[in-house]
């Protein structure tokens, strides 16, 4: 039980922590910062913060869900499940920090597709927040049948 709370905290965190950088503080950033030449080198140094610490809470979710299905807890067969939205997130956060943020860089400072990226990066975003909504939605679930 207590592993399970714990799974429930950090998955929480991880939510919580995409919803409240990206849909409210970088938001704010460019609704209140001059121009968003100021807003933007701001609003990248969040989204990477949120990557490395997704990344983190990732990793500690995926240790503690490897323990749960080693056990054979009740909740072993949903283990397996809610690891790979844990493992396309984190892979996700990645190809963002690593792939789309150059992207945005590059075409910001050559004068490519911004939009194009900025897009993608939003989508990448946007599937990180499901994916761990989703985890933390089933991870509840499971703290209220047990």
């Amino acid at each position: 039980m207590p592993q399970q709370r714990l799974a429930v905290v950090v998955a929480a965190l991880w939510w919580g922590g995409i919803t409240a950088l990206s849909f409210l503080a970088v938001p704010l950033l460019f609704m209140t910062l001059d121009s968003p030449a100021m807003a933007g080198p701001v609003a990248a140094k969040i989204f990477s913060l949120q990557c490395w610490a997704g990344l983190g809470l990732g990793l500690a979710l995926l240790m503690i869900l490897r323990r749960w299905r080693a056990e054979g807890a009740s909740i072993a067969p949903v283990a397996l499940t809610t690891m790979g939205f844990v493992l396309f997130a984190m892979l996700l956060a990645l190809v963002q920090e690593f792939g789309v943020a150059q992207n945005i860089v590059t075409a910001r400072a050559s004068g490519g597709n911004l939009r194009l990226w900025h897009g993608v990066g939003s989508a990448m975003v946007l599937g990180q927040w499901l994916c761990a909504g989703w985890v933390l939605w089933r991870l509840t679930r499971q703290s209220d049948a047990a």
